[in-house]
């Protein structure tokens, strides 16, 4: 080893000894005592330090313990939550991460007092209505016993610090909330509430309350309220939600302004349109808007089947039908009793006059009138009136014709029992084409001299009244039969009574008579007349070699099949059809099948035919009603119509198999219970009907067994006297929101009633009779005008018409001779 490397070498352990001596001599502890001192039952935490070594250090304590709560980490944190007072004493010690390790040490003195203290309040204030509530938070801190005791001057406060402000208002309106250290009651804080009274919650109401309104159509809402802000609009309904329900002319409104609200499309439905206070949600207000789709009411019973429902009815139901929200809203006087059923037809356009949907009536004194349907003035003033006894409806220039008296002085038709008082003019039902805006009528009337009588069929402008088709067309026929002593009868426009409604149906108008109180001579006749030109095409008569057998059916019309084929039943009269040898072609007392061309495709006759014959129990005296097709089910027969007469029976006839004498020729008899003098309504496979002194009554159609459950399932507790009720259903479609509409006419103010006295409007739920939505004797203002027997009502868009003989009591008395009363949803 050579000198230099030995000096180079002791060089270097010389430097390496001196910095190991020098790291181990300048380990150190920084932190100085005391250490921060601490409060019991706060949080704590401190952090020792170090120099020199080798960090990392490790901390540890060697000497005393630690105040309860607390503890050493081996970083060097004290930290936790120190449970009691006093004084400690330690030695800390670090050690290093050097090879060999250094440590140091280092005596701390910590010091926990005892000192306790109460955050603020909060919220330190606060405004509240009375019995509003706030919740308020306080947090104690220097004990262990951290819990907050709670006072209020006035209301109450709970433990958890819940304020529920008092029902009223004390001298001031101010209340101190004070929250008080458990450990230590000096130790307090607080927070102020004022109190106040709330502002009256606001009103709001919505008008009109209820109203029904055509598809594609918009409706004027109103809110008035006592909110300054107004109101914010809305609208909910079937199958929407938010703006698909409809929109408005303005989000929302001041108290007063009205909004326009315009439905959804083509969506026909009930939509509830609701007005909420702009300050307050909660409280709001709403009009029920049915929309519908229902074009018309054209013909008897609504349609040819003459089921006398409206299925497109979204306005009326059981819930807003009752005696708050239903009742009359208009009346129209007329110059003659109105014993036609009353038709509708939605947006009819007038020359000069606008966009209408319009009801018609038909007066006893030759008039047709066409009123607005929705809204009248006082009085009422028609669209249109056209009297058909003058020179513009075919009467002859220079002849004067009127009405033809029926009562008192100068009857010219009838025995003198005043069955229709005072006159006869229209009483058939009228039908309309609504393609071609065409109401088909007949009227009757007679000359000065009394000594010519007519009957005319009117085609009348729906548009104007004016006649259409060179009309009216002069009604006359002839039929082969030995009933005038020779073998052609004739028809006799004065002995014939046209008192069954007419119908519309293969491009043809059928019209069909009876008698005037069965004064001979008189045969059940039914013609057909072209509906574009009025010539006369087809004739049929029901009784040509005996008379009688006349077609009234209680003002019913014929009804008509899918296949176009007519039915109808005859009165009183003689039955010989199944006689061998003639004259066999007389069918009285008979539900009989009619082709298009009125060709006998077959007839029904009940066992008691004769009986009914000779007792005045007439089959003929109800209507016919063509029910639903039935699916297929085995054997069953899928095509039903079913009738019945004054003997109380009614017969379910297989349609498709319409032919034979006595009972055993029906599908079904069962017994109604009450003589039958109208026509029923079916609904919902149910068919309702009122009988003679009877209650309105319902009966299943078990589609299983294609019959009538004989056992009905339900019945209104009031009854219908005289000659029982034609009954009218309103619903939102097949199955929902039924009503049934009844009519009692019991005091129908001629010799043969009870008496002379209103028309009373029924509305029943169609699922329980038992419960009578509303009638027209309750509230006031309600009265319609006087009965006429076997009238009808017409249900269509929120509104009921009906017709009546106004304030006439018989021949000439009375101020209004006739009236159309309009009921519907209130504003």
């Amino acid at each position: 080893m050579t000198r230099s490397f030995v000096r180079w070498w002791s060089a270097v352990a010389l430097c390496f000894l001196s910095a190991m001596a020098a790291s181990a001599a300048t380990l150190s502890i920084s932190t100085t005592s005391p250490l921060q001192s601490a409060t019991v039952g706060a949080s704590y935490t401190t952090k020792l330090t170090a120099s020199g070594g080798k960090s990392p250090y490790r901390w540890s304590v060697t000497a005393g313990s630690l105040p309860a709560g607390l503890s050493l980490s081996s970083a060097g944190t004290i930290s936790g939550t120190p449970s009691s007072a006093g004084t400690s004493v330690i030695t800390v010690q670090v050690t290093d991460s050097s090879k060999p390790t250094s440590q140091a040490q280092r005596a701390f003195t910590l010091v926990v007092s005892t000192t306790t203290a109460i955050s603020s309040v909060t919220p330190a204030t606060a405004a509240l209505l009375t019995g509003a509530t706030q919740q308020f938070a306080a947090t104690v801190t220097g004990s262990a016993n951290t819990t907050v005791n709670w006072s209020a001057s006035a209301g109450t406060i709970s433990s958890s610090g819940l304020y529920t402000a008092p029902s009223a208002v004390s001298t001031g309106g101010t209340v101190t909330i004070t929250a008080t250290a458990a450990a230590d009651a000096t130790k307090r804080s607080t927070a102020t509430v004022t109190i106040t009274s709330p502002s009256p919650s606001p009103s709001v109401s919505v008008s009109p309350r209820g109203v029904g309104i055509l598809v594609n159509q918009s409706v004027s809402v109103t809110a008035t309220t006592t909110d300054p802000a107004g109101v914010i609009w809305s609208a909910a309904g079937p199958r929407c939600s938010g703006s698909g329900c409809g929109t408005f002319s303005a989000a929302s409104s001041a108290s007063g302004v009205a909004v326009t609200y315009t439905p959804p499309a083509n969506s026909p439905g009930t939509y509830i349109v609701s007005a909420s206070s702009a300050s307050s949600n909660a409280v709001k207000a709403s009009s029920t808007v049915g929309v519908t789709d229902l074009t018309a009411v054209a013909t008897y019973h609504n349609d040819a089947s003459r089921s006398g429902a409206n299925t497109h009815e979204y306005a009326l139901s059981p819930t807003t039908v009752s005696a708050s929200t239903f009742g009359k809203r208009f009346s129209c006087a007329v110059d003659g009793a109105i014993y036609a059923q009353p038709l509708w037809v939605a947006n009819v356009t007038l020359p000069n006059n606008g966009i209408h949907n319009v009801v018609v009536v038909a007066t006893q004194h030759n008039s047709v009138y066409a009123f607005d349907a929705d809204s009248n003035s006082s009085p009422c003033q028609p669209l249109w009136q056209a009297s058909l006894v003058d020179s513009a409806h075919g009467v002859p220039n220079g002849q004067i014709e009127t009405a033809v008296p029926s009562c008192g002085t100068g009857t010219l038709v009838g025995s003198g029992y005043c069955d229709i008082d005072p006159e006869v003019g229209i009483t058939g039902t009228p039908v309309i084409d609504t393609t071609t805006h065409t109401l088909y009528v007949v009227a009757k009337s007679v000359n000065s001299s009394h000594t010519a009588f007519y009957q005319r069929l009117h085609a009348l402008d729906l548009t104007t009244g004016a006649e259409k088709f060179s009309g009216p067309k002069t009604i006359s026929g002839s039929y082969p039969g030995s009933g005038s002593g020779g073998s052609t009868v004739t028809f006799d426009p004065r002995q014939q009574n046209q008192r069954a409604g007419l119908a519309l149906a293969n491009g043809s108008v059928y019209v069909a008579w009876a008698s005037h109180e069965d004064r001979m001579p008189y045969y059940g006749w039914v013609m057909s007349f072209d509906a574009s030109t009025l010539a006369s095409q087809y004739v049929f008569n029901a009784t040509p070699n005996s008379g009688y057998g006349g077609i009234w059916m209680g003002g019913g019309a014929p009804s008509v099949d899918a296949s176009g084929n007519v039915y109808v039943i005859t009165g009183n009269g003689v039955f010989n059809a199944t006689s061998s040898t003639p004259p066999n072609t007389d069918l009285g007392d008979s539900m009989l099948q009619l082709s298009p061309e009125l060709g006998l495709l077959g007839y029904f006759t009940p066992s008691d035919q004769a009986s009914d014959n000779a007792t005045d129990a007439d089959f003929g005296s109800g209507g016919t009603a063509v029910l639903a097709d039935l699916p297929a089910n085995g054997s069953n027969p899928t095509h039903l119509i079913i009738g019945g007469g004054k003997d109380g029976y009614l017969y379910l006839i297989n349609r498709d198999s319409f032919s034979g004498y006595g009972d055993g020729y029906a599908w079904e008899r069962f017994s109604f219970g009450s003589s039958i003098q109208g026509t029923g309504a079916f609904w919902n496979s149910t068919f309702y009907l009122a009988g003679a002194g009877g209650p309105l009554q319902a009966f299943a159609l078990n589609s299983a067994t294609a019959t009538i459950t004989a056992t009905r399932t339900s019945a209104s507790t009031a009854s219908f006297a005289g000659k029982g009720s034609t009954p009218t259903v309103s619903a939102s479609g097949a199955t929902t929101n039924g009503i049934v509409w009844a009519l009692n006419t019991s005091r129908y103010c001629t010799s043969q009633s009870s008496g002379c006295g209103a028309a009373i409007l029924h509305a029943y739920n169609a699922t329980n009779l038992g419960t009578e939505l509303w009638n027209s004797v309750q509230g006031t203002g309600n009265a319609a005008g006087y009965a006429v027997k076997f009238t009808v009502p017409t249900v269509a868009n929120g509104k009921v018409y009906i017709g009546t003989r106004g304030n006439n009591a018989g021949g000439t008395t009375g101020t209004v001779q006739g009236q159309l009363d309009v009921y519907g949803l209130l504003p």
